[in-house]
């Protein structure tokens, strides 16, 4: 299915990009689907903010997905609520990854975003935006040697 065409007459044409074309991204984001992914992630780094906690993988050279591929995944527990407000936590958060992974994401990563009771479905998006760049920011950040304790 192709998408449809933009009017070439009348003052409506602003632009040259049709308004029906989504943002085409650098890096698309692919997702998760296998469990296995899931675990793995789970094992890596995790960072939580008010609304999501965000765990991420490096994945290694072995793995049969592209090197340059930024892949995420989203879920929520019955925590969260029913059916709708899982949905609910989870459209927001694919919608919050859309936007602020291709820049802050990097490519080679996996990324699990899991949603919170009472706060993924109800902050508000550019705070939603600003935790998952704060989570980011904190994951890619280079390990702090431990100091032995005494």
């Amino acid at each position: 299915m192709t998408p449809p065409e933009t009017p070439t007459d009348g003052p409506a044409n602003h632009g040259t990009a049709s308004p029906a074309v989504s943002v085409c991204l650098d890096r698309p984001l692919d997702v998760l689907k296998k469990r296995s992914d899931f675990l793995a992630a789970a094992r890596a780094r995790k960072q939580g903010t008010k609304a999501m906690m965000v765990q991420a993988r490096k994945r290694r050279d072995d793995d049969t997905v592209a090197a340059e591929a930024i892949r995420v995944g989203y879920t929520c527990s019955k925590k969260v609520g029913n059916a709708v407000a899982r949905n609910r936590a989870k459209r927001r958060m694919r919608e919050v990854a859309r936007a602020v992974l291709p820049t802050f994401g990097k490519p080679g990563w996996d990324y699990v975003l899991i949603g919170r009771k009472d706060a993924t479905a109800i902050r508000d998006l550019i705070e939603l935006q600003g935790d998952l760049k704060y989570a980011l920011r904190k994951l890619h950040a280079p390990a702090k040697p431990r100091t032995p304790q005494a």
